[in-house]
């Protein structure tokens, strides 16, 4: 940091307003605030394109000790709105560091805000929920009154449909690593480049797919298996990836979802989302396993959840389904599991980007989802 610090306000959409030092790019950004408690993965956390549209603040104290290394992204790019965060690290100290986390936010032009009270930000936004904020400096920091205007003037995240702003533009193909057992369709919804890399070592060719793929772009890479990704927005608006989902579970081909992906499953079963008070965004979320009482430490991100009861079950249009897993904090639904069809998903991220390791055997259950069930006219082909 300089000795010359430019001034930046963090605006918040019920007109508090937390002031500090220009970080990153200077300028102005609106978004959704939201605070993320992981002490470590900050690289992970802002490459995540599950944070497409929100301003992301770190609750440790102290961010950017390791600076920014070219081996941690989830992603092309930086996707976070905004960026706050209370002590900046002067000097990154890691062998890994290319640069300092300042430079990569303005190379990006990721406007952010330092100096600020985030404990006491924080507990604002658990009090008073997740909502509408703004990042202003330099040329972008105007009289209070035009800052919090422009605030409420942006769109909020209820009803936002974001997954086609992340997707990727073209199929792509991760391949196996060592012989292919399986191919996977992972339609990306938002996906992190850690879950291809993780489903490739158990020999899965992965085919990502646009979110505006049909179960025929599915049919015709001979998928085995059909992935469905995190991503960012309201899963309500997700009316095309819902029926997709609907069409694989009719053809019984096995599908995994996690984090959005999970929230898409639940829609197509019939069952309805709520927007969260304050979400969960974190490393170290716990998750109970309802067959087993097991408990697991998760990485998650998701601000809309589905609705029902830890543990229960219901009848679905493909037979019935429970609910696997629930949030030992507030009891928030975690996991579904389809009974009569092959499908599961959870609402946590088990590629453990950055995150606990807990729930990498999930990525296992998936590959003895698609042995035990019967050929499939592609495996069929093949043989």
């Amino acid at each position: 940091m300089s000795a010359t610090r430019t001034p930046a306000a963090l605006v918040l959409e019920d007109g508090r307003i937390f002031r500090g030092s220009a970080y990153g790019a200077r300028g102005r950004t609106l978004g959704e605030v939201v605070f993320c408690t992981g002490m470590t993965g900050y690289q992970e956390t802002l490459t995540d394109p599950s944070y497409r549209r929100q301003i992301v603040v770190q609750t440790a104290p102290q961010i950017g000790n390791t600076g920014w290394n070219d081996e941690d992204d989830e992603s092309s790019r930086i996707w976070v709105a905004g960026y706050v965060v209370r002590d900046p690290a002067r000097t990154p100290s890691s062998w890994r560091s290319k640069r300092g986390l300042d430079e990569e936010l303005a190379a990006q032009d990721v406007v952010g805000i330092s100096d600020v009270d985030t404990r006491t930000l924080t507990r604002h936004i658990r009090e008073h929920g997740a909502m509408r904020a703004g990042v202003f400096s330099g040329d972008g920091l105007v009289a209070d009154d035009e800052m919090v205007a422009a605030v409420a003037a942006s769109p909020a995240m209820a009803g936002a449909d974001l997954a086609g702003e992340v997707t990727t533009a073209r199929p792509y193909v991760v391949p196996a690593v060592g012989e292919t057992r399986f191919r996977v369709a992972a339609l990306d919804l938002g996906i992190k480049a850690n879950t291809p890399r993780q489903l490739a070592r158990r020999g899965i060719e992965v085919h990502v797919l646009p979110a505006t793929s049909t179960v025929d772009d599915l049919l015709a890479v001979g998928a085995d298996g059909v992935f469905l990704s995190n991503g960012p927005g309201d899963p309500e608006t997700q009316s095309h990836a819902i029926e997709l989902t609907k069409a694989t579970l009719q053809r019984e081909i096995p599908l995994f979802g996690i984090c959005f992906g999970n929230q898409i499953l639940g829609r197509a079963l019939g069952l309805g989302t709520y927007k969260m008070r304050y979400g969960h965004r974190g490393i170290n979320i716990p998750v109970i396993d309802a067959a087993t009482g097991r408990v697991a430490i998760t990485a998650q991100n998701h601000g809309f959840a589905l609705e029902g009861e830890p543990g229960g079950r219901f009848d679905s249009p493909f037979g019935t389904a429970e609910v696997s897993h629930h949030c030992a904090n507030d009891g928030t639904v975690e996991g579904l599991r389809c009974v009569d069809v092959p499908a599961f998903s959870v609402q946590y991220h088990p590629e453990a980007a950055a995150g606990p390791h807990d729930a990498n055997p999930l990525f296992d259950d998936f590959v003895s989802l698609m042995q035990n069930r019967r050929p499939s006219t592609a495996q069929e082909a093949r043989q």
